[in-house]
């Protein structure tokens, strides 16, 4: 991404994750702050380099109290709120805070205990978002957040003829490429037979076609291409972003079979000057089956309609995929600690500097990938956020 301002490319230059998938003993904070010391290593920066904070989802006046928690006293923050694709809207503001020369070098930062919390009786499972504003027309009914995207999931089915078979095919190859992946929660391989045969959550929605529940942060850094010199790791580049916020009630949408990712996708290619077709892996978010599904419609690697047969026969894996998507395992079976918008980001790089192992995509001729799309999805498909990125 390229100012008219100063002509400042912008770059990844630090990922990692904190501790993830049951862990116990640490607090939120406690994770915000491994994850952004181990992306901050990895950077090989300095972390008075940093000018940039942007955080959701902790504390009463985030990201500032985060902030004060790592020592930092940014010139430039960003406390976005839009679920999922979090993070994705936040790198695209960051990027362009840094293009126009508000910023340096950008540290996104999440980190959450909910399965912790939950299994210390510190919190209950939360089955919608509240009954204020919008939400109390629905919330008298039972509409729970997963309620959400079993309508959606159903509606597709009707309009387009998906099958629950394709459904689960997704979380059949999203676990499959959890096995190669050391940080997955959950990695033994799983048959189509084992997701429909599973406890039903929401119909159509069993079990294992929902994200799974764990612990776990992440952090990225971005930065100035002035910095990138002095960097240890090679830069992945922020070709262009998009975003969009579509509906809060669902009688607001207009199309339950179309995400916003269809605008947030279009954007962010536009601005990248690329194509679908030229992405050599996608990661996107997946806290259930049919987000996948749809997603891959939206950003148009498959026409409307057509994503029940696209994810047929395999094509989502890393070994052997036409277009390898979640290479990690996503929240199917990697980890889901909540807003999971930002291990797209830190997977999508992983993958891009060729650091991602047995997992790793490779093209032809074992040559490593050059274009990534990372597409985040907020609240019932209320938001997108979309993230171009290249190498070299």
């Amino acid at each position: 991404m390229r100012s008219a301002v100063t002509g400042r490319k912008v770059a990844v230059v630090g990922v990692s994750l904190s501790d993830c998938g049951r862990v116990d003993e640490a607090t939120p904070y406690a994770l915000h702050a491994q994850a952004a010391r181990r992306a901050l290593a990895d950077s090989g920066l300095d972390r008075s380099v940093i000018d940039g904070f942007a955080s959701a989802g902790l504390g009463t006046l985030a990201p500032v109290e985060v902030a004060e928690y790592l020592g930092l006293r940014p010139t430039w923050v960003d406390s976005t709120s839009v679920g999922g694709s979090t993070w994705e809207v936040m790198a695209a503001h960051a990027a362009d805070a840094i293009a126009a020369g508000h910023a340096r070098a950008v540290l996104l930062v999440y980190g959450s205990t909910a399965r912790a919390d939950i299994k210390a009786g510190r919190r209950t499972g939360n089955l919608s978002f509240g009954a204020r504003g919008p939400l109390q027309f629905e919330v008298p009914y039972g509409h729970t957040l997963i309620a959400k995207y079993a309508m959606a999931a159903r509606r597709h089915m009707h309009e387009y003829g998906t099958t629950i078979e394709q459904l689960a095919e997704v979380a059949v190859q999203a676990r499959a490429n959890a096995a190669a992946n050391p940080e997955a929660m959950f990695r033994d391989p799983v048959t189509v037979d084992d997701v429909l045969s599973g406890p039903v959550i929401a119909d159509p929605f069993t079990k294992l076609h929902c994200c799974i529940r764990s612990d776990g942060g992440a952090a990225v850094l971005l930065a100035a291409e002035d910095l990138v010199r002095d960097c240890r790791t090679a830069p992945v580049w922020v070709l262009g972003t998009g975003e969009h916020v579509s509906h809060t009630t669902m009688s607001e949408w207009p199309d339950f079979t179309v995400s916003p990712a269809a605008v947030s996708g279009r954007l962010a290619f536009e601005r990248a000057g690329v194509r679908p077709e030229e992405i050599d892996f996608a990661e996107i978010y997946d806290a259930f089956t049919y987000m996948t599904l749809v997603t891959l419609e939206d950003l148009g690697f498959c026409g409307k309609g057509e994503g029940g047969a696209f994810v047929e026969k395999g094509r989502l894996l890393v070994r052997g995929g036409e277009l390898p998507v979640n290479t990690d395992g996503g929240g199917l079976s990697a980890q889901h600690p909540g807003m999971r918008g930002l291990f797209l980001l830190v997977e999508a790089v992983r993958q891009l500097r060729g650091e991602a192992g047995e997992r790793q995509v490779l093209k032809t001729g074992g040559r490593l990938p050059e274009l990534a799309v990372a597409s985040g999805t907020g609240g019932w498909f209320c938001s997108s956020g979309t993230v171009v990125l290249g190498r070299g």
